[in-house]
Parts: C-alpha cells; structure tokens; sequence
C-alpha cells in the first residue's frame, strides 16, 4: 500500500518528501530508508509503540510503515502526454491513495508555473488531467461493453448503465470518488478499473512559517472548495519542516517547535494521515524479544492479523489472544492483565481494533 505525493511544479512536492526522508532526524526509532531514488518507507510515529517499549524492555523495537512516492510534477495537457504526464500519470495509478500538495504562499524568488499563487486554480488543473485520463479509460471500456449489451447481456446492460453515470460526473468536473454509486457497483464494475481520481485524497496547504498552525486565506479558500469532497486538510510549513528534520539535536528540534507553536512536527501528523488514509491501522505484538507494530487493514479478522506475521498463523488459527493496550498501560504487563482477567479470547470472527495487543495460538 503506497500513497503518491501530487501537485504542480514548485509547489513544494520534492520538499515535503526530502522532509519526509529526514524523518529519521526526529525519533532513531522512526528511521526511513530509499527503495528507489523516487519511493520512500516511511515508519510511522507511534507514542503507543513507545510506551509498551518502556514496559516490556524488549530487545528490539520495529514501528509500522507507508510507502510513499513522489510523483513528477504535473503540467496542463499532462492527460494528452504534455511534460511528463505520460510518467506522472502511469506513476499515480500504481499508487492507493494522493497526497494533493497546493501551494498556498507568497515568495516572490519562487516561480509559480502559471504565474501567481492561486491553490483553488492548482487543484482543478490536475483534477482536470486526471479526470480527462479516466474519461479515456471509461470510453475505452464502454465501447466493449455496449456491443455486450446489445445482445440483451443483463450483466452488461448493467455496467454499461453504471459506465455511463461515471462518464457523465466526468464530464460534469467530477471526480469518480465523489460520484455516488451504490457499493455493489463500485466494487463490482467501477473498482477493477483502477480510476485515478477513484483514490482516496489527502490535501496538504503548504504555508509559510507564520501561518503553519493557524493557516492563513489560501488555506481557508482551499478547505471551503474540498468541503463536499470527505477529503481532510492539512496545514504544513514545508520549508520549515525540512530544516526541523535536518536538526541533529532533539532538545534544538523541540524548542524549534515550540517556538512554532507545534506539539510534534508536522511531518508526523501527515505520515498518520496517510496511514488512515490507506485504511491502514495497527495492532502489536509484545514480548521480550521484540515490541512490533503490525499493519492491518481497518477491518481485518483475527485470522487476517495473524496472516500478516506467516501465512501459517492464518491458514492454522486457532484463537487469538488479545489485550486493550490502554488495559496494557494500565496494569503494566501482560501477566498481569491475566491475573485482572482482562484478557480477552478472540475467536475467526473477531475483528481487530486499532491498538490491541495480540497473541495468536495455531496449528499447521
């Protein structure tokens, strides 16, 4: 599961993934490694995991991770192949979900593409190249279906009906992901077709370092245009963050913020945010040799958990047994959470909650 950083040219994308790469700088156990020189994983700050680090005093500590990509820089004309759009474009549909960065500051020694600072302007160019590429792809599938549907194929007849609402939305300025479709329909015929502006959306407002925690205009224009979109807004000083992330001391790093006006870095709150937005959540697994934070998606059985540690642990499950991890933090060990009988028994059906303190019995 990964998530693409998007937005036009000098907006602040390869900032805020250098940013991202400097992660490390903010916690050694929240390090970040290169896959490729355009792809990151990024390990997700966890206060939790640092808590059963504490109680349990195991031999190592292994966070949970979200990959993420950083796109070229989308220009006009991208859906018809201008600029990189063929590569931009090919890139974002490989990916789960879009990290939508919009440039919402002034500086005048930083060229904007189009000649001025307009986020709401920004954010229809690459909605426009993108819902142009999925009209392309919904067209493409429709001209098959329609001879199907010409025999009286009922199937057929069907998704050509559900085709031609998202071919209207589209035309209309729509992305599909807010066109309503019932559940079946998306699952079934809108799903398989892998539609870029279908994934879920993460806007990130990239400000000033005065404006990075009570926003300023730009940010306010760009939250009342997405509001009908359930997309959330994040306010970041991109600029700033990377020189937070560049900082070797943590006692420099924590007075930067302060200073700020910030808790913990925005960096932080954005890898969660595209963590939740991959629907995405963690349970852990806790013992002496190792405290580790598994990821899950929302909505995952027990057997499902069980599977992302082997195969095996799915294939032969037996029961889980599972501990609140506020119940955890609250009698300190997990002997003693057995001794206040709050250990809980989970059988196939049990579905994970984010947090939980898991151990699984299985047999192969």
């Amino acid at each position: 599961m990964k998530a693409g950083i998007v937005g036009l040219p000098n907006v602040g994308k390869s900032t805020l993934f250098n940013c991202l790469s400097n992660a490390k700088a903010q916690s050694a156990n929240f390090p970040f490694c290169t896959i490729e020189p355009n792809v990151g994983v990024v390990n997700v700050p966890d206060p939790r995991l640092k808590k059963l680090e504490e109680l349990v005093d195991p031999e190592r500590v292994i966070p949970a991770t979200v990959e993420i990509v950083d796109i070229a820089g989308l220009v006009k004309g991208a859906s018809k192949g201008e600029g990189l759009g063929n590569q931009f474009l090919g890139n974002i549909r490989e990916t789960d979900a879009i990290i939508h960065v919009l440039r919402c500051f002034e500086n005048d020694n930083i060229v904007h593409v189009d000649g001025s600072v307009d986020p709401i302007r920004d954010k229809e160019t690459i909605d426009i190249e993108l819902q142009l590429k999925d009209l392309e792809s919904i067209e493409k599938k429709l001209d098959k279906v329609k001879r199907a549907a010409k025999t009286g194929n009922k199937e057929a007849q069907k998704e050509e009906s559900v085709l031609l609402k998202l071919k209207e939305g589209l035309e209309s300025g729509i992305s599909v992901r807010a066109i309503e479709v019932s559940e079946d329909d998306r699952e079934t015929y809108v799903q398989p077709l892998q539609l870029i502006t279908d994934k879920p959306v993460l806007y990130v407002c990239n400000v000033d370092e005065g404006s990075a925690v009570q926003g300023n205009a730009l940010v306010e224009k760009v939250k009342e245009n997405v509001a009908n979109e359930n997309a959330e807004v994040i306010t970041l000083a991109v600029a700033t963050e990377a020189d937070i992330a560049e900082l070797e001391d943590y006692e420099e790093r924590e007075m930067f913020l302060q200073d700020m006006g910030l808790e913990e870095p925005g960096s932080s709150v954005l890898i969660r945010a595209a963590y939740k937005l991959l629907n995405q959540q963690t349970y852990f697994t806790a013992g002496k040799k190792e405290v580790r934070a598994w990821t899950v998606n929302i909505g995952a059985t027990a057997p499902e958990a069980a599977g992302v540690i082997h195969t095996d642990f799915e294939k032969g499950f037996i029961r889980a047994e599972v501990i609140k991890y506020q119940d955890f933090l609250d009698y300190g060990s997990e002997s003693k959470v057995r001794e206040a009988g709050k250990l809980g028994v989970e059988g196939k059906n049990y579905i994970v909650k984010d947090g939980d303190v898991m151990h699984f019995l299985f047999n192969v």
